[in-house]
């Protein structure tokens, strides 16, 4: 027993270097960790403080984004008037050039081909009828009047076809654009994309009656616009800028056309179709889908306001987007704060 204990002694003995070595490494591997931490403390503190200082200036600029401007009232522009005879007022250039074609060329043509056919036949029928001609003439044809009328048909064709080039070339050539929106058709209803200002999107649809409605929901008045013409979101562009739409739909084929504006183009799924306007002057123009697109075609309006630039730019902001041309400026990142300076070594005198 007594050799038994002292060989358990000499065991021990024999293993207390090892394992004072191994606390002591043990002890030098938990120093760089220990520093770590302590040289994050003031790092975590400075940080959080940055953290709860940045949720107050978001919520800053999400209160500063501005009120939309108060929706204008519809005025007899851009309207379509009871038992009115002739196109609605147009207020694009290329509207003015279309209706003046309508109005001083084709009707004034159309007319005259009409009424000169319609006495010649009341002519023919009076002066050749049986009654005054017991014996029929045997004339086969006759030169001059073949050659007349092959040669006048040419001629009408050729004075209509360069006026009527003119304002095809003026429609389908558009000028460099200001604004760039994508119309999309639905059934039964619009929506808007603004690519050029932060790509937000608005959608449109009919404002109903009173009557029609139920408690709480919105329903139309005289300052939106007339019956199954208003709109509870309207197409907003700025006045005097070139706006080109892009024009698609999602379901059936529909048609955007604003009369006003001179404009009809065909919205079909998987196509982009592409046309334009210009207006100067202000104010609220309305329009309908003009292709039959399923049991609810009647009730597919579209409101398009004409604002001042300012008042434009007042909009998108108001709608989550940005102005065309404007770049969001990060905030300049504070600067590092300079590491402490190690204490200079001491030096013998």
């Amino acid at each position: 027993m007594k050799k038994i204990k002292t060989l358990l002694m000499a065991m021990t003995l024999a293993g207390m270097p090892g394992l004072a070595l191994a606390q002591e490494q043990a002890a030098v591997a938990s120093a760089p960790v220990a520093q770590a931490a302590a040289m994050a403390a003031p790092v975590a503190a400075t940080v959080a403080p940055a953290a709860d200082a940045a949720a107050p200036a978001a919520e800053a600029v999400k209160a500063e984004k501005p009120a939309a401007p108060a929706p204008l009232a519809p005025s007899e522009l851009g309207l379509p008037h009871e038992a009115a005879i002739g196109l609605q007022e147009v207020v694009t250039d290329v509207g003015q050039n279309g209706r003046w074609m309508h109005n001083a060329v084709l009707f004034p043509l159309i007319a005259g081909i009409c009424l000169f056919v319609l006495a010649l036949l009341l002519w023919v029928m009076f002066r050749y009828r049986a009654a005054a001609n017991p014996n029929p003439s045997k004339n086969s044809h006759n030169t001059l009047i073949e050659v007349i009328w092959t040669l006048v048909p040419i001629l009408i064709l050729v004075a209509v076809a360069v006026p009527s080039i003119r304002l095809l070339a003026r429609q389908f050539d558009p000028p460099k654009a200001d604004l760039t929106i994508k119309v999309i058709g639905h059934q039964w209803f619009w929506s808007y994309q603004y690519p050029d200002n932060g790509d937000f999107e608005v959608v449109s649809n009919m404002l109903k009656e009173k009557d029609q409605v139920e408690a709480g929901q919105q329903f139309r008045t005289d300052a939106d616009g007339p019956r199954l013409l208003a709109a509870d979101e309207r197409m907003v562009v700025p006045a005097g800028k070139v706006v080109k739409l892009i024009v698609t739909a999602d379901d059936v084929i529909h048609s955007f056309a604003v009369p006003a504006f001179w404009t009809k183009m065909d919205a079909i799924p998987g196509r982009l179709n592409e046309t334009w306007f210009k207006v100067d002057r202000p104010g609220v123009y309305f329009g309908q889908c003009s292709e039959l697109c399923g049991v609810r075609h009647g009730f597919m309006p579209i409101a398009v306001e004409v604002r001042p630039e300012a008042e434009f730019n007042q909009w998108v902001l108001s709608k989550g987007g940005k102005l065309a041309g404007a770049e969001a400026v990060a905030p300049a990142a504070a600067p590092a704060e300079p590491a402490p300076a190690a204490p200079a070594a001491a030096t013998k005198g």
